[in-house]
């Protein structure tokens, strides 16, 4: 059994380096007050004696802990991965530290995990899940610290957030296909109990189609899990079934790229028999074949601008809008005919 290390306290190292507390501390915390030689022996002790400061006391006594608890769906998708990375970048350069808690999608354990990471005494909150349900309400107004919703918005803009307009996105990438000279066109979707994704994405496919005179058949749509499973899964039943489509629209990438090599296995060529948009611009877009043309969501920027947001409220900056939306783009490829795209509102 491997014995449990001694802590080593900041007396330790006073003690050792034959200063006082007090100096150890104006090392630690980088004053400038302490002379070059007494700076250079306190440094080789706490080296020596392996000595790190206790985060926990020191938030203690400043009544902050330089923590930002972040709320996450699900870690291995890319698409919040790449939003963690901005998280991450931009806490680093304002000098904080992350608690990444997964909720796996589940309103329960995202809870659980809102609740745990305010007990760590977090100095802000990013939350980047579903719905924003009154229970999640409850909990983030009993809160005394900043919180920010990243991907996801609160329906009644009580709560700051940073989002794209997910509607009107999903009705441009529809339109891309309506502009190909498409009439049967299907959609693969996520459950439209998501509020935050699958409702909205569905809603602009619909929306599409109404503008542009086209009769919404129920018997096109198709929903899934947002994973490359369903996509295969949803794209054999729809090039089966009596009236096969022209053209898909797949609410994210993973199911857009399912949907390719499922046409690809029953003989379709693509985009000569089949056109194809996902939705979210995933390293995958760029990695099947053909190339997948696809709606960009800047998933860096989210997370970036959300955690600097959070920074903003967290030392009372000055805030001039807590409602923030950012651009998205037509990123058009190979699996599509259009060539070009043109914003048309």
């Amino acid at each position: 059994m491997v014995k449990k290390k001694e802590t080593i306290t900041i007396y330790d190292v006073a003690r050792e380096a034959g200063v006082s507390m007090a100096t150890v501390s104006r090392v630690v915390n980088g004053n400038p007050n302490v002379k070059p030689a007494t700076r250079k022996k306190v440094l080789d002790v706490i080296r020596e004696l392996g000595y790190r400061p206790n985060a926990v006391a020191r938030g203690l006594a400043s009544k902050k802990t330089t923590t930002v608890g972040v709320v996450i769906p699900d870690i291995s998708n890319p698409f919040y991965a790449e939003l963690a990375r901005g998280i991450e970048d931009i806490a680093t350069m304002y000098h904080y530290n992350i608690i990444l808690s997964n909720s796996d999608l589940r309103k329960e354990k995202e809870l659980q995990c809102i609740e745990t990471l305010l007990e760590k005494q977090v100095d802000g909150l990013l939350f980047l899940g579903g719905e924003i349900t009154d229970a999640h309400r409850e909990i983030f107004h009993a809160a005394n610290v900043p919180i920010v919703l990243a991907a996801t918005r609160d329906e009644k803009r009580e709560l700051a957030s940073v989002t794209i307009d997910q509607i009107q996105a999903a009705k441009e990438a529809t339109s891309v296909l309506i502009h190909e000279g498409h009439q049967k066109i299907a959609y693969i979707g996520g459950p439209l109990t998501d509020s935050v994704n699958g409702y909205p994405r569905y809603l602009g496919y619909k929306e599409a189609l109404t503008e542009h005179g086209i009769p919404f058949d129920e018997k096109l749509v198709r929903l899934g899990n947002y994973r490359y499973r369903s996509g295969y899964e949803a794209m054999q039943e729809l090039l089966t079934a009596e009236e096969p489509v022209t053209a898909v629209f797949a609410a994210s990438d993973e199911m857009a790229a399912g949907g390719i090599h499922a046409a690809q296995d029953l003989g379709r060529r693509i985009p000569e028999d089949l056109s194809i948009i996902g939705f979210e611009n995933i390293p995958l877009a760029a990695q099947v074949r053909p190339l997948l043309s696809t709606v960009g969501v800047p998933m860096y920027d989210i997370g970036a601008v959300a955690m600097r947001l959070l920074t903003k409220y967290m030392n009372d900056e000055h805030v001039e809008t807590g409602q923030v939306t950012l651009q998205y783009s037509i990123e058009l490829r190979d699996s599509t005919r259009l060539k070009e795209w043109e914003e048309t509102k």
